[in-house]
């Protein structure tokens, strides 16, 4: 650097004490005054002369072009050939100058600080005492205290400085750097009878930084730490450990305080000159890369602790980088901003060179390390409030604005191509891989959020299961054991788990710095909600958003953010539902218009910035900025590795169903791989925990809400609580153990009840609260399966009682609840359906036991209509799949002798081979979930019709008779084809058990047997025959089915069907000649109850029309929207059928 060095500066920097900028005042230790071994005062201008005189002539030595040969006897004296590089200070001046020269030089220029020498100190950090090899000593006299003084200060400064000076052998020690001083006042007993002083300290130092770095002076053993800057450090370090063992020693000769002094001016000027060397890096040859050198001492704290920069035994902000960091502030703020700067990009560049946190940066071009090292060093940095401050500034902490132009420029290369309309698989693999390893961008896109800015270089890194390092700690997977697996998998979750803490430790310490740091953070927060906001669809396009590893670790970030408040009610309490219905406050993370609209609870929800004026507003951000990063990271990742776990056990079927071998096949190998590396992160204990407490949270936080309130809050955050627990009890339902889930039960209870079925319309998200209670909640009886821990099942506010028989709001709503939902989950998939209906008759069953619910049941007749929903949901399951089940039997059972004999498999062409399999897998799958659904309806049809209120209910007209011919239905698939000599290999995998079945019907048949209705409209159905109902009677008699009163009442059933078949014979022919208006249009019967249809004025029978809207909710002449409250009676239409018929009985008498 050319030009002036700055008086005040120069001051500053040759005086090494910092005296203008010391924040740290308070700090006061008293220094030696010991008038009886201190030599007499001079002034500090004189003192300053000998100074300037020394450094002069020091530089002239340094700057020598000849070398002094050393005598051979240590091999440690100083090089006199190593001289400083030159440096350029006055540009008028010709002649280069040295760095120490420049320093006096200037020095000349301006007068001298008065403070210099004798200002305070600063505080600083503790380090470990290097190694002291054994000195000699010289002789001396017991009675000498001078000696002795000068002896310890001698002994103090190798401990502390790790120099050595003087001529004599016994002067030099190995561990040490010799200093060679051009003038011998520092251990010249004449001139300083009382040894080194406060004013020597300058001298010392700068001799020791003005070294070139090549010096073999700096050869010592053990070697010391490299640097500048390491060296200061240490040196602070260890006067701090000294003074304070000092100041803890209960008796001494006197000297402490003189000690202590010299150890308080040692941490004030090295101090100084760490700062003056980061403001100017060409001061010292030894400090050039300052900036990089502090980098690496932050780095070191994480991997040595022993060598902390960022804490000092002295106390709270006493530490070395504390005491820089202030001094250099106080002294220039831009070149204090400029220094963080630089720091973080030497940090930040070494973190993009690492892929994973399995991966190191080389160190060959700046900082090196693994990137637990690096963001180590990142959170050491931001120790100091003044710095984490001036790093939230960097133009590299935030992206462009989303309504900039930068938002849109393309850096990194061309854009990589798009997925054109109409693609093939093939070909969106082959571009979604390009998309991939393209490292072009938009400035504001996720994947910019993770390569240019500095939070998103921290939390990119992590275990992506796509690593080749981190599959191939999975080798050969199927040949290990469980527990082998489990040892590799919980190495990399502490790894990842320790690095999880710092970069949460970063965010914490940059969010506590201040009120505009706090407010960058909040910014990049928003933004990386915002361009991730398509991170949850199935097909991701990743060329627009981050990578699950920058999700996940986010979301874990922000789930220890919310900590204090998930674990405390009265923190929790503080979170304003206004938050989601206030743009200003969310920034566009919760809109509910546009591509990134997020589905309310309830409809009608408009933003509204009145209702928000929280009492804390980082709360409520916290809370909802969580939710939406696990609806972004931990939901989307369940379900993947849910699929992934699906897949690897349809590939070892089809394997093994082709006589395979697992072991060495390679795709399911790699699979397995890619299964177990998935679960590194999802199968977590300490993160799992913590979304699973976050979410019971959430369900109290929603408990307490009123009905606007609720309707108002996003629906993921009902849904993803459902997915997550439904994840738990099917892969991890271990680490449910001992946490508390009462909120989360509630809440699906609540969220179930009739109240809200108005407010939650998502059918879906009602079957996945039906789904939860299920899964996690009913406790086991045999009939399925129950390794859910107790601790979640039971409530332990009631002696351990589960919570479906304790809970008051579930006695008085759960069993109606589940009665509606039955209907309702029709619209939900083909396969779906069946699977929740299964569920919640399993629930039903549980609490039709629980004599704390029969109130609930006895209501139940009461709500009609509910009641005829959830009967028409069971009859449409018998009669639309119990046909297609018996269908596909025979087709299982005839791939089944294909596929055991190998001959006739192999002589099939192998794409024949592949059809047959597809269609034998999905008849599979079908019947298995089919013949369970129909199993367990009709128990359940068993069950509730013991009570004769409900019974009653099934005997209505428009029930009546669905019912007679879903009955009839089955019989007729049993019996009358043959069912029950149906034979399929392992019929128990497919719920096949027809004698069971068969049992269950007549159950059901007996239960209503003295109905008169029931019989007629047995005796009108379709499928009704004399031989039909005879024979079932015989094969339950024969097989035992039924006994007792129940196969009294099935027998005496026949007959009376058999009566009613021929009474309704002769009505027959009264009704062949009706006039057509009194015939329902749409099933050509006589009406018993017409209506007319106001939507098109057509005319139809109750029953008919009745039915229709309970699958159909319009018109079925026009599609009109139309519900069964809206026809209107035709009582004249009525009167004129019942004069006709009145008057055909009449005729025949």
């Amino acid at each position: 650097m050319s030009g002036f060095l700055p008086e005040g500066l120069a001051n500053w920097a040759l005086g090494g004490a910092g005296g203008q900028g010391d924040n740290n005042d308070d700090q006061q230790t008293a220094s030696s005054d010991n008038n009886e071994t201190q030599a007499a005062p001079i002034s500090e201008q004189d003192m300053r002369a000998k100074r300037m005189a020394r450094l002069a002539a020091l530089e002239k030595k340094n700057s020598s072009n000849g070398e002094e040969e050393n005598d051979g006897s240590n091999d440690m004296d100083v090089d006199k050939s190593d001289a400083a590089e030159p440096m350029q200070v006055d540009p008028d001046d010709g002649e280069k100058q040295p760095a120490a020269a420049k320093v006096v030089a200037a020095a000349k220029e301006s007068p001298p600080s008065p403070a210099a020498a004798n200002s305070k100190p600063k505080n600083a950090v503790p380090d470990v005492n290097m190694a002291e090899e054994p000195v000699q000593k010289k002789p001396k006299s017991p009675s000498d205290p001078l000696a002795r003084l000068r002896r310890k200060k001698i002994l103090l400064l190798r401990r502390v400085l790790q120099v050595t000076f003087g001529n004599e052998p016994s002067d030099r020690t190995p561990a040490c750097v010799h200093l060679q001083l051009d003038d011998d006042e520092v251990y010249n007993t004449d001139k300083s009878p009382n040894g080194v002083n406060i004013g020597h300290i300058t001298d010392l130092l700068v001799s020791r930084l003005s070294l070139n770095p090549s010096s073999r002076s700096l050869e010592t053993m053990p070697p010391q730490k490299p640097g500048m800057i390491a060296y200061l450090a240490g040196c602070h370090k260890r006067a701090g450990e000294e003074w304070k063992d000092l100041k803890q020693k209960k008796k001494g000769d006197g000297s402490e305080d003189e000690l202590c002094g010299l150890l308080e001016e040692i941490r004030k000027q090295v101090v100084s000159y760490a700062a003056s060397s980061l403001q100017l890096p060409d001061l010292f040859e030894l400090g050039s890369d300052s900036c990089l050198q502090l980098a690496k001492c932050l780095s070191t704290t994480a991997t040595d602790p022993s060598s902390s920069v960022t804490f000092d035994v002295m106390g709270k902000n006493t530490s070395f980088y504390y005491c820089v960091c202030e001094e250099l502030h106080s002294q220039d703020p831009d070149a204090f901003e400029t220094m963080v700067a630089d720091i973080a990009t030497c940090i930040t560049d070494a973190l993009s060179k690492c892929k994973s946190l399995l991966d190191e940066s080389p160190p060959d071009a700046g900082l090196g390390g693994n990137g637990l090292v690096l963001t180590s060093a990142l959170r050491e940095l931001c120790t100091n409030k003044k710095a984490a401050s001036c790093l939230t500034n960097v133009p590299s902490f935030l992206m462009p604005p989303a309504d900039s132009p930068q938002a849109t420029e393309w850096v990194g290369g061309q854009p990589p191509p798009q997925i054109p309309r109409g693609a093939n698989p093939n070909q969106i693999n082959f571009i979604r891989r390009m998309q991939e390893m393209s490292n072009s961008r938009m400035r504001r896109s996720g994947k910019a959020l993770e390569k240019d800015t500095v939070l998103g270089n921290v939390l990119r890194l992590g275990l992506p299961w796509k690593h080749e390092s981190v599959l191939s700690s999975y080798a050969n997977p199927v040949r290990r054991s469980p527990k082998d697996i489990d040892q590799i998998s919980d190495g990399h979750r502490r790894q990842l788990e320790l690095y999880q803490s710092k970069c949460n430790e970063l965010i914490r310490q940059l969010v506590v710095a201040g009120e505009q740091p706090r407010k960058k953070v909040i910014q990049w927060l928003t933004d990386a909600l915002l361009v991730n906001a398509k991170a949850d669809a199935i097909e991701k396009d990743p060329t627009k958003i981050s990578s699950e590893e920058l999700l996940y670790n986010l979301s874990a970030v922000l789930l220890k953010l919310c900590d204090p408040f998930v674990s405390k009610p009265d923190k929790a309490a503080l979170i304003d539902p206004g938050f989601v219905s206030s743009p200003k406050s969310h920034g566009g993370v919760y809109e509910l218009t546009g591509d990134n609209a997020l589905t309310r609870l309830g409809d009608n929800v408009s933003h509204s910035e009145d209702d928000y004026n929280p009492k804390n507003s980082f709360i409520p951000l916290c809370f909802f900025f969580c939710s939406r990063a696990l609806a972004l990271s931990i939901v989307p990742g369940m379900s993947s590795y849910d699929s992934t776990s699906r897949h690897v056990s349809h590939m070892a079927w089809r394997i093994r169903s082709a006589n395979g071998d697992i072991f060495s096949d390679r795709r399911f190998n790699h699979t397995l791989q890619v299964k177990c590396a998935m679960g590194i992160v999802v199968k977590s204990p300490t993160y799992t925990a913590d979304v699973f407490r976050f979410y019971n949270a959430a369900a109290g936080f929603l408990l307490r809400l009123d009905s606007d309130q609720l309707k108002t809050m996003p629906e993921h955050l009902v849904s993803d609580a459902c997915a997550v627990l439904d994840f738990a009890s099917d892969h991890v339902t271990g680490l449910l153990s001992g946490i508390d889930f009462g909120n989360s039960f509630r809440l699906t209870v609540k969220l179930l009840s009739k109240d809200c079925a108005k407010l939650v319309r998502n059918y879906n998200l009602r079957a996945s609260l039906g789904d939860i209670l299920h899964d996690v909640f009913l406790p086991g009886d045999g009939s399925h399966r129950n390794d859910i821990p107790d601790s979640v099942i039971s409530d332990p506010l009631s002696g351990g009682q589960p919570y479906l028989v304790s809970d008051k709001m579930c006695q008085d709503t759960l069993a109606p609840s589940l009665l509606l939902l039955y209907g309702e989950v029709e619209t939900t998939g083909y396969y779906e359906k069946s699977s929740h209906r299964v569920k919640i008759a399993a629930l039903l069953k549980y609490l039709w036991d629980s004599p704390e619910h029969k109130p609930a049941f006895r209501k139940i007749a009461e709500d009609q209509d509910s009641f005829i929903t959830f009967a028409n949901g069971i009859i449409n399951d018998m009669n639309d799949k119990f046909a297609g089940v018996m269908e596909k039997l025979p087709a299982i059972r005839t791939v089944q002798l294909q596929m055991a004999n190998p001959q006739e498999w192999a002589a099939i062409s192998e794409e024949e081979r592949e059809t047959i399999m597809e269609r034998h897998e999905e008849n599979e799958r079908s019947v298995e979930n089919t013949l369970k659904l129909c199993d367990t309806v009709l128990k359940m049809l068993g069950f509730l019709n013991t009570d004769k209120a409900i019974r009653d209910m099934f005997l209505l007209p428009d029930m009546c008779p669905r019912l007679a011919n879903m009955l009839l239905f089955v019989l007729t698939k049993l019996v009358g084809s043959r069912g029950l000599d149906l034979k399929v290999d392992n019929p128990e995998k497919y719920n096949f058990r027809p004698k069971e079945m068969l049992q269950n019907v007549c159950v059901v048949f007996s239960s209503f047997a003295d109905a008169n209705t029931f019989q007629v409209a047995c005796a009108k159905s379709g499928y009704y025959t004399a031989d039909l109902l005879s024979k079932s009677v015989k094969t339950c008699r024969k097989l035992g089915l039924l006994v007792g009163e129940s196969m009294d009442l099935f027998e005496k059933l026949e007959g009376k069907v058999e009566e009613a078949a021929k009474s309704l014979g002769d009505d027959e022919e009264i009704y062949e000649d009706a006039p057509d208006e009194f015939l329902d249009p749409l099933m050509s019967e006589f009406m018993v109850d017409p209506v007319i249809l106001p939507t098109s004025n057509n005319v139809v029978d109750r029953a008919t029309i009745q039915q229709h809207l309970l699958n159909d909710p319009t018109d079925p002449f026009n599609r009109k929207p139309l519900s069964i409250d809206d026809v209107v009676p035709a009582e004249e239409l009525k009167e004129k059928m019942k004069v006709w018929l009145d008057a055909k009985r009449a005729a025949r008498g």
